[in-house]
């Protein structure tokens, strides 16, 4: 189990949450979207939120302001995290809007409030979890979605992102990369500003 944990750190990284999320949402709308759409704006999302931010990574990688990808010391986040910002403001003007995509869009909305919290708590020098931000705010995405949509076997996919979320926080901490503090900090982060905005799609 100590080798698979490690794993699941880097299968769950906060940069793939974005994709899970959007992979999850337009495969149980598949009737809404055609198959052209659903790969235009996954490549849309695939680009902003994971290849801009790991070449990004790269350059700050290379000028010593990052040691790694986990990100551990919070001074070091305080970049990526405003990066993160402005790449899900540029996504949600111009990819995922309200009109054609509202369940998604106001996910990433969710995701940009739970990424200005972390930044805030940065400069308190407050460290909370990344990890355990997004695949909460993926989990109850998944919850909401799942009562909107009224699709049983999405309450599967439910119960594997709830288990996902003991395996990550149990990751984390077998990493010493985290505390329990630091976690539940973390997995509050990333529901709360998720439950707010439910109410606009639910």
């Amino acid at each position: 189990m100590k080798k698979i944990l490690p794993i699941i750190s880097y299968l769950f990284h906060p940069l793939f949450i974005s994709m899970y999320a959007s992979m999850f949402y337009l495969f149980f709308k598949e009737d809404a979207f055609v198959n052209e759409e659903k790969f235009f704006i996954l490549f849309q999302i695939l680009i902003i939120t994971v290849l801009v931010p790991m070449l990004f990574f790269l350059l700050l990688r290379s000028t010593g302001n990052v040691d790694s990808i986990m990100i551990h010391e919070t001074a070091q986040r305080k970049i990526p995290l405003v990066l993160h910002c402005f790449l899900i403001i540029l996504l949600v003007k111009r990819s995922v809007v309200i009109m054609r995509y509202p369940e998604l869009h106001f996910f990433f909305l969710g995701a940009l409030f739970s990424t200005i919290i972390a930044l805030v708590l940065s400069f308190f020098k407050i460290k909370a979890s990344l990890h355990m931000i997004a695949i909460s705010g993926l989990t109850i995405f998944a919850i909401g979605l799942s009562r909107h949509l009224q699709v049983p076997h999405m309450m599967y996919w439910v119960a594997f992102f709830i288990l996902m979320n003991g395996l990550v926080a149990s990751s984390r901490l077998e990493m010493n990369a985290h505390t329990n503090k630091e976690l539940i900090i973390g997995l509050l982060i990333g529901i709360i500003p998720q439950i707010l905005f439910l109410v606009f799609w639910l």
